[in-house]
């Protein structure tokens, strides 16, 4: 697939997954935001797991990947990982699963959890209005609200976020059978399974 564009809008990729071409689907969100909601056939492979372990997945990503996360920040930093590694065969899904969705396209639903972004607004938040109302008795924690703050600017312009990457890592966002190991043997199981059907 010569032509297959940087950025796949939703409908785009169904149809390409309906016509049977050699798409894999990976998600880089966290397991319990995957777990949540996701596209049928995806592959969860969390954004921190995939840089780790970056080596380990180049070798069974031999198709078109198409990255997925819920807006396509993420999924952004996913693709410039994979790129710089020297794969060129990498997509984003445009929109992310908020495109997915608003398209009415199916999805796999399982325990409702919060999204990670949700999350990060409601520490950052309870951070801030916490540290500002104990400054009345501490005058010196309006500090905290002043570092939150200027997290919270640093991570719109590096678009980047320190808070959500140190939530991603909470047993919240984790799941016991999110690991390199599983992930790649699950790549792996595809890849022979794809094998045997041609």
């Amino acid at each position: 697939m010569t032509d297959f564009p940087t950025t796949v809008d939703p409908i785009a990729l169904r149809e390409l997954t309906e016509s049977g071409k050699n798409v894999r689907i990976v998600d880089v969100r966290t397991p319990s935001e995957f777990e949540t909601v996701h596209i049928p056939g995806a592959y969860n492979v969390p954004l921190d797991l995939l840089r780790e372990h970056r080596d380990e997945f180049l070798a069974h990503f031999d198709e078109n990947i198409v990255l997925v996360c819920r807006s396509g920040q993420r999924a952004a930093r996913a693709e410039e990982t994979l790129r710089v590694a020297g794969l060129c065969n990498v997509h984003i899904l445009d929109g992310g699963m908020l495109g997915w969705e608003a398209a009415g396209l199916p999805v796999q639903r399982g325990v409702q959890r919060w999204d990670l972004e949700r999350q990060v607004r409601l520490v950052a938040g309870s951070l801030v209005l916490s540290s500002v109302l104990a400054s009345v008795a501490v005058p010196k924690l309006k500090w905290l609200a002043a570092g939150i703050g200027g997290g919270l600017a640093f991570a719109a312009v590096t678009n980047t976020c320190a808070m959500g990457a140190a939530l991603a890592k909470l047993p919240y966002n984790r799941s016991a059978s999110c690991d390199a190991r599983t992930i790649v043997a699950r790549l792996t199981e595809s890849t022979d399974t794809g094998d045997r059907e041609a």
